[in-house]
């Protein structure tokens, strides 16, 4: 079950890729896909490219996927292993969710975060103390880090 799933939904991004994110498996093997997050416009986060992966469990979709950002990343949300903090892959999973419409949610975790839910403690005080220097701070890293050059 899990595989028809799975296959149905890389069917779906090939035919109706997000203009924001895309995803696909590595080499043949449909239970690990590479995500591509296309920082948002307006963001700290615009201009980079952010690498996640994603391991399909066997039981998928009745279990979330697991995603690892192994970008680098300065974001109150997503801490330095690259867990990211999103309640649709813990406790709101539902099998109705896809692999577009999470990518899509981490774009949006990246244009409005939330850091009264934190997995970087430090990202987290500083945009709620001084978001002009999160936002430096998110900026530089989106430079060096993520960015296509």
């Amino acid at each position: 079950m899990a595989l028809r799933r799975i296959k149905k939904e890389l069917q779906e991004l090939m035919e109706d890729t997000p203009s924001n994110c895309s995803a696909s498996p590595i080499d043949d093997n449909l239970f690990k896909w590479r995500g591509y997050i296309y920082g948002p416009t307006d963001t700290a986060y615009e201009g980079g490219i952010f690498n996640i992966d994603i391991e399909f469990p066997q039981d998928y979709p009745f279990k979330a996927p697991k995603l690892i950002c192994t970008t680098k990343i300065f974001h109150p949300n997503i801490d330095i292993y690259g867990n990211i903090c999103l309640d649709i892959l813990k406790d709101k999973w539902s099998p109705a969710l896809t692999i577009a419409k999470i990518l899509l949610s981490i774009c949006s975790l990246l244009t409005d975060p939330n850091p009264d839910d934190p997995l970087d403690l430090d990202a987290a005080r500083l945009y709620k103390e001084d978001k002009k220097a999160y936002e430096e701070k998110a900026r530089l890293w989106t430079l060096v880090y993520a960015s296509e050059n």
